[in-house]
């Protein structure tokens, strides 16, 4: 059995070894096992999504994919060599599946070969199947094996396990699984089919075009029978595309499109969406089905349209009054959660302070399923003093950063000067377009 190494992150790296050999040109690819700690999901028990750094919710157990190709130039330093746990004759032996990807490439390999080191990663095992072999105490096994990357990825694998061909193999069943064990104590299996996406979390933007990642890979063996894109929201669901084996195809329809032809040569079971509304947002369930299997991965697409943000008057003086109100509006965002609020800045004091007398107007939603809410701020000249600077920010989950737009409050007499100041430009203005009107009139040569 060629050696497994470990590496010293929480996820375990194998490397297949070799004797040293004179320098050679480096290959294209290495080659090394990766093994992943995981809870393992006993026949009934269903997996439940948990949050990254979470406890497990089964057993201990460990995934060890077998001689998984890389691109050379991989970082496979720092890693000792990983041994099977040694049985205890006084506890269950230990749950180790070892995984042969000989038919089937495994992706984000390069993304699994760090895992937990760049990123974390939650392996769930659960069973698939489980068939009794005639009569004896044997199980036919398949397991299923789903892997979620904090980055996104995610990855669910179809094993196909041991079965018991002799008596010989029912002296080495485990314990408590009753599947047949290898000598090492682990449980031999092949990869069957591969389902993945690189991101199951999207965001978007309305109007847009998204694609939703979904790619499959099959052992020779097997093949496609079907494939279903379904959308979930707020308890509802229903069918968005279907493909039968053997169909002409599925039709035409304006939103949704899968490459039929990339489906059947490649695996890309991708779903492109086009023109986003905010009806589109919802869980997406890409479901591939062979002749004897059919598994699933969830996309999550949440729409989000950054706020527009509009503030009046731009000026304002306490000139014949001594209240004044600035309105903020702010329209056209989703989702409806956003935060509002005001703050003042002097020239003497550059220091913004947050404001309190604030009042909003009831949300209001758009024939597009956008918002509109707005925030009023009154000011009195009995509390704030010209010049001074109100701004109304706002933060959104569409937002990189929040917006702050801005209104001047000012003296009565820089009012005055500023407006003596307009008139004398508009009278200058108006002076050089008559002069240049009457030049050009004066030029124009008469009719006799």
């Amino acid at each position: 059995m060629a050696g497994r190494l470990e590496m010293l992150c929480r996820a375990l790296l194998l490397l297949a070894a070799g004797p040293a050999k004179a320098p050679t040109p480096a290959p294209l690819f290495r080659r090394a096992d990766i093994a992943l700690g995981c809870s393992y999901l006993e026949e009934g028990a269903k997996a439940v999504p948990r949050a990254f750094g979470s406890s497990s919710s089964g057993p201990s157990a460990t995934l060890v994919l077998r001689n998984i190709s890389f691109r050379d130039g991989q970082n496979l330093d720092e890693i000792t060599e990983y041994k099977v746990p040694q049985k205890n004759p006084a506890s269950s032996s230990p749950i180790v599946f070892e995984a042969s990807a000989h038919s089937v490439s495994i992706p984000h390999a390069e993304s699994l070969l760090h895992a937990d080191c760049d990123e974390e990663v939650n392996c769930e095992i659960s069973v698939y199947s489980l068939q009794q072999a005639g009569k004896g105490p044997c199980h036919a096994s398949w397991f299923t094996a789903t892997l979620q990357l904090s980055s996104g990825i995610s990855i669910t694998l179809m094993l196909r396990g041991p079965h018991c061909s002799s008596q010989d193999d029912i002296a080495t069943l485990h314990p408590k699984l009753k599947i047949p064990m290898s000598e090492e104590g682990t449980f031999l299996t092949t990869v069957e089919f591969q389902l993945s996406s690189h991101s199951t979390s999207l965001r978007t933007h309305l109007g847009s075009t998204v694609t939703l990642d979904c790619h499959f890979e099959l052992a020779p063996s097997s093949s496609l029978s079907s494939l279903e894109w379904r959308r979930q929201h707020q308890g509802s669901s229903h069918s968005l595309f279907q493909y039968q084996e053997g169909s002409s195809g599925p039709e035409v329809q304006p939103k949704v499109h899968v490459d039929v032809a990339e489906l059947l040569g490649s695996g890309d079971a991708s779903l492109s969406l086009q023109d986003v509304s905010v009806e589109d947002e919802g869980t997406y369930i890409c479901l591939v089905s062979t002749p004897l299997h059919q598994t699933q991965l969830l996309i999550q697409l949440h729409v989000a349209e950054p706020p527009r943000v509009h503030v009046t008057p731009a000026v304002v003086s306490f000139e014949g009054h001594m209240m004044a109100t600035l309105t903020c509006v702010i329209a056209g965002y989703y989702p409806l959660d956003v935060s509002v609020s005001w703050t003042q800045k002097t020239p003497e004091d550059d220091t913004e302070i947050p404001l309190s007398n604030i009042q909003f107007s009831s949300h209001q939603r758009s024939q597009d399923g956008t918002y509109s809410i707005t925030s009023y701020l009154s000011i009195s000249s009995a509390t704030a003093q010209a010049p001074a600077i109100y701004s109304c920010h706002v933060s959104h989950v569409a937002l990189a950063e929040p917006i702050s737009v801005s209104a001047h409050l000012k003296a009565p007499e820089q009012m005055e000067s500023e407006g003596l100041v307009g008139g004398f430009i508009a009278t200058i203005i108006f002076i050089v377009v008559l002069f240049i009107v009457l030049r050009r009139k004066a030029a124009k040569p008469k009719s006799e």
